[in-house]
C-alpha cells in the first residue's frame, strides 16, 4: 500500500492544477474564456476525433517531428564525432558551427521559407537543425572527455582505430549522446509546432491551433497543447527506457 501511495505522489500536482483550472473557469465570463471548462475540452476531443481532424493533424506533426529528429540525430552524431576525433576538422568547422548555432531557430524560418518555400521540406529542415545542434555538442563532449583509463585499455589491447572507436570511445560517450537526444527531442517539438505556425500550409497541430485561434475556440487550442505535451512525454519516456537498457552496463561496472 505504501508503495502505491509513493508512486501516486507524482499525480498530486497535476490533479491540483486540473482542479485549479476548473475552479478558475467557473469564476466569470473572462475566466471561462481564458480557462475553458474541462467539459468543453472533452466535447472538443470527441468532436475532433469523430471528424478525424485531430488524428490527421496529430499524425502530421508527429511524422514531421520524428523525421526531423532522426535526421538531426544522425548528422549531429556524425559531425560531433568528426570534430572530437579530428583536430583539423574541429578548427575548420568549430568556429562556423558555434557562430551559426547562436541564431535562434525561429529566426531561420523566414530565410528557409524564402529558399525552399513553405512546404514539408522546409518544416522538416527546421526541425532537423533544431535537433542537430544539441547532438553535435553532446556528441563532441562525450567523445572528447572519455576517461584516460578507457583509452589506456584500448592501447593495452592493441586495438585498431575502428575497434577503439566501437569498443572504447562509443560506449564511453553514449551517456552524453543520450542526453543530447533528450535535448534534441524537446527542441524538435518546439520548432515543429513553430514551423507550422509560421509556415501555415498543410496539416499539423500548429495549423489546428491557428485555425482555432481565428475561430475563438480556446478549447481546441488547449486540446492541441495537451496533445503536444503528451506526445513529447511519451517519446521522452520511450527513449529513457531505451537508454537505460543500452546503458545498463554502467550499473555493473
Amino acid at each position: 500500500m505504501s508503495r502505491i501511495l509513493a508512486r501516486s505522489r507524482g499525480l498530486l500536482l497535476p490533479l491540483l492544477l486540473i482542479a485549479g483550472w476548473e475552479w478558475l473557469s467557473r469564476q466569470d465570463a473572462a475566466g471561462a474564456y481564458a480557462f475553458v471548462p474541462l467539459s468543453a475540452i472533452g466535447s472538443a476531443l470527441i468532436e475532433l476525433l469523430a471528424n478525424g481532424e485531430l488524428l490527421v493533424n496529430l499524425w502530421a506533426s508527429l511524422a514531421r517531428t520524428s523525421t526531423g529528429l532522426a535526421l538531426g540525430i544522425f548528422f549531429g552524431v556524425l559531425l560531433g564525432v568528426l570534430m572530437a576525433l579530428s583536430t583539423l576538422a574541429n578548427r575548420l568547422i568549430g568556429p562556423l558551427f558555434h557562430s551559426i548555432r547562436q541564431v535562434p531557430m525561429l529566426g531561420w524560418i523566414p530565410l528557409i521559407a524564402m529558399w525552399f518555400g513553405n512546404g514539408e521540406f522546409s518544416k522538416v529542415l527546421i526541425v532537423s537543425l533544431a535537433a542537430f545542434y544539441p547532438m553535435v555538442l553532446n556528441t563532441y563532449q562525450g567523445f572528447s572527455h572519455v576517461e584516460q583509463r578507457y583509452r589506456e585499455v584500448g592501447q593495452v589491447l592493441v586495438l585498431g582505430r575502428w575497434q577503439r572507436l566501437r569498443h572504447v570511445l562509443l560506449p564511453a560517450a553514449l551517456p552524453s549522446i543520450a542526453t543530447g537526444v533528450l535535448h534534441a527531442l524537446a527542441f524538435a517539438w518546439v520548432t515543429a509546432v513553430g514551423s507550422e505556425l509560421f509556415l501555415s500550409s498543410g496539416a499539423g497541430l500548429g495549423n489546428l491551433m491557428m485555425n482555432a485561434e481565428a475561430g475563438s475556440r480556446m478549447e481546441v487550442i488547449v486540446l492541441s497543447v495537451l496533445c503536444i505535451g503528451l506526445c513529447g512525454y511519451l517519446m521522452t519516456l520511450l527513449f529513457t527506457l531505451l537508454s537505460r537498457h543500452l546503458l545498463r552496463w554502467r550499473n555493473i561496472r
